[in-house]
């Protein structure tokens, strides 16, 4: 199974990187993880709920117009998990409107279909979005999203007390398709699929060290990344 996730953030990219390659700044706002933790240079351990798993960081790519690549495996022998094993990589693609963010990775499925899967990704991206964007914290935005679903939760729920089980299913329907506050993550916000740019290049596959970009005019090149992305502590 493989899943594409890709949302333009309008932040500097030096911020994103920051954000995305630190396990402790990855793990506020990404839903699928509860905790990353570096075992060594290359190596960290990811648990959520109980259920941990194991990731390699396999390289990262900076190329002289700004775009970088950051590429990881994965895995978990937990029988609850989500994910038994999978690679991926995460893309930084400077635009004029902003940071084309993306990730593609291949996994085999555990416990949780697909959808689900892409959605928590997608939600976290566009939680990140928000942090970068605006400054307010993932936890608020977290409570933010909490809030917005228990009101119509309870939209539906007043509905059907007062109108009948009809009517209570025309309003759940509205619920699902009125497009969250602008302040509220959405999954939506995401693409599922890539869009073909005239200079877009392929994924690397050769490792290389790890650096901080400085720019996104001016980063030195460096040897290709294999598929994957994340931090060193981040699965993709």
């Amino acid at each position: 199974m493989r899943l594409y996730i890709e949302i333009l953030i309008r932040a500097d990219l030096e911020a994103l990187w920051r954000a995305t390659q630190d396990p402790a700044r990855h793990q506020r706002w990404d839903l699928r993880f509860g905790r990353i933790e570096p075992l060594s240079e290359h190596r960290f351990r990811y648990s959520t709920l109980g259920i941990s798993g194991v990731g390699v960081h396999t390289g990262d790519r900076h190329a002289a117009d700004g775009s970088c690549t950051s590429a990881l495996r994965f895995g978990s022998d937990h029988p609850l998990s989500p994910i038994r094993a999978g690679s991926g990589y995460w893309r930084y693609l400077p635009t004029p409107a902003g940071i084309r963010f993306l990730t593609s990775y291949g996994y085999r499925p555990h416990v949780l279909p697909p959808r689900l899967m892409w959605w928590a990704t997608a939600w976290s991206f566009d939680r990140l979005r928000l942090w970068l964007e605006t400054g307010r914290s993932p936890v608020r935005t977290l409570l933010q999203a909490l809030a917005e679903a228990a009101t119509r939760t309870a939209a539906v729920a007043l509905t059907a007390w007062l109108a009948g089980p009809l009517a209570a299913l025309a309003a759940a329907a509205l619920a699902v398709a009125v497009p969250p506050l602008p302040g509220t993550p959405a999954a939506r916000r995401c693409l599922r699929h890539p869009i073909e740019h005239p200079r877009e290049r392929p994924c690397p596959r050769s490792s290389s060290a790890r650096s901080a970009p400085t720019s996104p005019a001016s980063t030195p090149g460096s040897s290709a990344a294999s598929a994957s992305g994340s931090t060193a502590a981040r699965p993709a």
